[in-house]
């Protein structure tokens, strides 16, 4: 008759502990708190990884537009290297204005008119 009570009652105990157990894990250092960071990091890298392949791919067309353009060639040569052709005057080094500054005296004059 003993045995009767008691053996749901060591299942009762049994589940009690269980639930007391998955409570404390769940709750505890490692548990939905550490799982919900490792969700939020997971995306976060995903989302740098799929920037960088956008980088990837644009860089990969700018090679092939370079490989196939001598003049896109010759332009980014020129901006960084400061290379330029025999002859070719390149007036931001140099300090001068392509086109001077109009007299200040005949701007009024002409806004008068």
């Amino acid at each position: 008759m003993l045995s009767r009570f008691l053996r749901p009652l060591a299942a009762l105990a049994a589940l009690a502990g269980l639930a007391a157990y998955a409570t404390i894990m769940l709750r505890g250092p490692q548990g939905i708190s550490t799982l919900e960071e490792k969700h939020r990091q997971i995306r976060q890298m995903e989302e740098q990884n799929a920037n960088l392949a956008r980088d990837i791919e644009a860089k990969k067309l700018r090679i092939q537009r370079l490989k196939n353009d001598p003049s896109l060639q010759e332009l980014v040569v020129h901006d960084r290297l400061g290379k330029m052709h025999p002859g070719d005057t390149d007036f931001k080094e140099s300090g001068q204005h392509i086109v001077p500054d109009a007299p200040k005296g005949n701007a009024a004059a002409n806004s008068a008119k």
